[in-house]
């Protein structure tokens, strides 16, 4: 790289990188915090900050309520502040609360009743929820709906299926009894698979039959060159047109399949965690915000509405993260609020703030793992 081309270089780099990161980080991000926001402010907690990104501020205004809405340098999160609280994680600072008076308490967050504190911390997570099935409603009215009739074209040579017994022209009727009505919902039951054994329901020649297979977990490659692992049946859909469908979807039609669609991302990352912690999947699959930063460059150059569906993606797989009953997240959050409810009384002051430091530990042991990971994945490509 010499001085003429380094200009063009970075430019690219951050029209084609950065920004599309950071348009998605910023819209996932904020409808989080917005949904802490306004429960907190339905709840009548007065909202000291609404902060997109951490650090210096870069620019930001105060509305009639005295809430300062900001943007910082570090645009990697974000993060609402309710007064009493001691930081952006929402940690209570036990000695301004007993500095306040009765009209301050009132607006202080820990002085609200435990269901009101709950529902604050979990509308953060809900509302991530929300924003997905959002856009997948939208993108779902917008392009037509095509489904693929799950008749077998293919079976590949020494595969899962070939084993069991897959012939071409089978047509799929379900998998361990549940409905399979287009392909697609056989390569999400066979994706997840963990090495064990199925049952497929086929008909052939107008007979019903039941075969049995265990789809191999295998190294794929997607179209952008990344890596990962998944469970492989080994058969290919007949794509002949009488097994395509196309269907424009009205509003409620197209609602029922975003609901549908959020759903099966959240049952794919509970699966892939679960696959994780039983070692069915590596650690180094795990991504930090470089890694999540390439597929989203890779992503970009499909158009703006590929980038909406991971933009879904992703806000699903903040507003999981926020649930784990970890403290300085919102799951660790509902876990005290939950011991309080059993306790009939609050932790003591000193337990939280040790269950704190822990927490925050874990949270930025596994960031720099994961960022690690990336660093690896770009020094040592697979």
């Amino acid at each position: 790289m010499d001085l003429f081309t380094a200009p063009s270089a970075i430019f690219n780099f951050v029209i084609g990188t950065l920004l599309p990161f950071f348009f998605v980080l910023t819209i996932v991000v904020f409808f989080h915090e917005l949904g802490h926001f306004l429960v907190g402010r339905w709840n009548r907690v007065k909202v000291e900050t609404f902060a997109v990104g951490f650090g210096p501020e870069l620019f930001g205004f105060n509305d009639k309520h005295g809430t300062r809405w900001k943007f910082c340098a570090i645009p990697l999160g974000g993060y609402v502040k309710f007064l009493g609280d001691s930081d952006g994680s929402s940690r209570p600072d036990h000695d301004a609360l007993a500095n306040m008076n009765e009209r301050e308490r009132e607006g202080a967050f820990e002085s609200k009743a435990l269901w009101r504190r709950a529902a604050i911390v979990a509308a953060g997570p809900i509302a991530n929820f929300i924003l997905a099935i959002v856009i997948y409603t939208g993108l779902f009215s917008y392009f037509d709906d095509v489904k693929l009739t799950p008749v077998v074209g293919v079976v590949m040579e020494d595969s899962a299926a070939e084993t069991a017994g897959f012939k071409k022209g089978d047509q799929i009727v379900a998998v361990n009894g549940d409905q399979v009505e287009q392909f697609a919902d056989l390569q999400r039951a066979t994706m997840f698979s963990t090495d064990s054994e199925l049952t497929f329901l086929i008909l052939r020649d107008g007979k019903e039959l039941t075969l049995k297979a265990v789809p191999r977990m295998t190294e794929r490659t997607d179209p952008f060159g990344n890596k990962y692992k998944a469970g492989l049946l080994g058969i290919m859909q007949d794509k002949d047109e009488k097994y395509i469908t196309r269907t424009s979807l009205g509003p409620i039609e197209a609602f029922a399949k975003a609901v549908d669609r959020t759903w099966g991302v959240v049952t794919g990352t509970y699966n892939f965690l679960k696959q994780l912690i039983l070692g069915q999947q590596e650690a180094k699959e795990l991504r930090g915000p470089i890694g999540i930063g390439q597929i989203t460059s890779q992503v970009a150059t499909l158009g703006v509405l590929q980038l909406l569906s991971l933009a879904a993606v992703l806000s699903v797989s903040i507003g999981l993260l926020n649930l784990m009953p970890i403290p300085v997240l919102d799951g660790g959050h509902l876990m005290f609020y939950a011991i309080e409810a059993v306790r009939g009384r609050a932790l003591q002051p000193k337990t939280q703030d040790i269950a704190y430091r822990i927490g925050i530990t874990c949270v930025l042991g596994l960031m720099l793992f994961a960022t690690s990971n990336d660093i690896l994945r770009l020094l040592v490509p697979s």
